[in-house]
């Protein structure tokens, strides 16, 4: 991104950007990677607090999503390995991806067949599937996102990528999927939540269809060099462990640096943390405050989903105009304000017009921080190692997202139901993350003299 020519473009012209079709195929793949959150986290939340589980039991069950932290532990394999037949007639990054769409229908539809009440253990084992797969479908929708788009389009293309990657996400998440989903369950529809699950496995094989519509990126980094299955078994030992496994990551830390690279892991570790605890316990919350499941699906799916998706626009325009780390910073800082919000909402009670409000001001810095944290990742990913880079910098992000938020529950246990002083501590959170953006930016002053692709940012 040139800042010197961006500021140039009108807002208008901003968003005629978004007419590139490829940016449709972008907000698909957005979409599914968002929905299965919906499926293993608030309809399952929902039905296990229904069932009568305790709010430490629901945030040690969300620890499931901790397999996005560790998918790149698998991402060399995702990058490199042909998948026979689909891959001859998708290419590698769709052909991961329709793979995908298949086994979530065949975990969703297993796991309509469970009950958390009566055992627990088999539907964390099914919820923990469809975790594992989406982590792994996100490994090539990111390389997809990245990849769709030449080398010399990536400075004016990537922010609006994110952007509509942003929408993507909370349509599944959000004002689509999972307002649907909860409106299904919810007291006017009365689906059973098992009923819910075999509605979603049918609308899997929708999107199959649509998958098969997407283009092939003309540039899959890697894929020439890709390897089947029976070919990467052949190679030495040493060979699949140093091009698999190794060099993705070396290759990082040399172009970035040591301290570059450790600064951006460690920040992205400890950034989003307590909008991550505020996230995992949010759906307990509105239900204890008194919001009924037909409230909380438009409100706070329908409504919250559609205000993000519109802001993450309005997010790309301002990120491409006045950098990335000054968009995480303020992101940074009005994410905290805004969990203050949160905590006036639990003194005062189930109010819709606070509610609303607070739904507005949240998600509009979610989008702004989201859009900028693709934005930033995708900066410093290789076109040669795209998926696995990703899913590092990535996985390292959820990290506090999913795994050290699973704690989430206890805490609120813990403080006796007192909401306020939870989401006052979710506030505080923020201020490591600050700390280390602020140390980031400066290394980037002085990286940015020998690569011009760090004073992008």
């Amino acid at each position: 991104m040139n800042k010197s020519s961006s500021p140039n473009l009108s807002f208008s012209d901003s968003l005629a950007q978004l007419r590139d079709t490829r940016f449709m195929a972008i907000f698909l793949f957005g979409f599914c990677s968002g929905f299965p959150w919906v499926l293993h986290g608030s309809v399952l939340t929902l039905w296990m607090q229904q069932s009568g589980l305790s709010r430490s039991m629901i945030g040690y069950v969300g620890a499931i999503a901790t397999v996005y932290a560790i998918n790149w532990t698998w991402a060399p394999l995702v990058d490199k390995l042909k998948i026979p037949y689909l891959h001859e007639r998708l290419g590698q990054r769709r052909s991961w991806i329709m793979l995908g769409q298949f086994l979530l229908a065949v975990i969703v539809l297993a796991l309509s067949f469970a009950d958390p009440r009566a055992n627990l253990p088999l539907v964390s084992v099914l919820a923990l599937g469809i975790a594992l797969v989406s982590a792994t479908l996100d490994i090539s929708i990111d390389a997809y996102r990245i990849t769709i788009f030449r080398p010399e389009e990536m400075n004016s293309k990537m922010p609006y990528a994110a952007a509509m990657s942003t929408v993507g996400w909370f349509a599944g998440y959000g004002f689509i999927g999972g307002a649907i989903a909860l409106a299904l369950g919810g007291e006017t529809i009365g689906l059973s939540w098992s009923d819910v699950y075999r509605v979603v496995a049918v609308f899997y094989f929708v999107i199959m269809g649509l998958v098969l519509l997407t283009p092939v990126p003309e540039d899959e980094a890697g894929v020439s060099a890709s390897h089947g299955l029976a070919d990467a078994v052949s190679l030495p030992i040493t060979n699949r462990l140093y091009g698999f496994v190794l060099e993705p990551f070396m290759e990082f830390f040399r172009r970035c640096g040591f301290k570059l690279a450790f600064s951006i892991l460690l920040f992205l570790i400890v950034f989003r943390l307590g909008e991550a605890m505020l996230g995992r316990m949010s759906l307990v919350f509105y239900v204890e405050l008194g919001f009924t499941t037909d409230q909380i699906s438009f409100y706070q799916k329908f409504f919250g989903g559609l205000m993000t998706a519109g802001f993450s626009l309005l997010g790309a325009v301002i990120n491409t105009r006045y950098g990335v780390i000054k968009g995480l910073f303020v992101a940074g800082v009005a994410m905290a304000a805004a969990n203050l919000l949160f905590a006036l909402l639990a003194v005062i009670g189930p109010n819709v017009g606070l509610f609303m409000v607070t739904l507005i001001v949240d998600n509009f810095f979610q989008a702004f921080a989201t859009v900028a944290a693709i934005s930033f990742i995708s900066y410093f990913t290789s076109r040669t190692h795209t998926g696995t880079q990703y899913a590092m910098m990535s996985s390292i992000s959820n990290f506090g997202k999913t795994t050290l938020a699973a704690g989430s529950g206890a805490i609120v246990d813990f403080l006796d139901g007192e909401w306020a002083i939870f989401f006052v501590l979710t506030t505080l959170m923020v201020i490591p993350g600050l700390c280390l953006l602020v140390w980031v930016g400066r290394l980037l002053k002085t990286y940015s003299g020998s690569d011009d692709s760090y004073a992008r940012l």
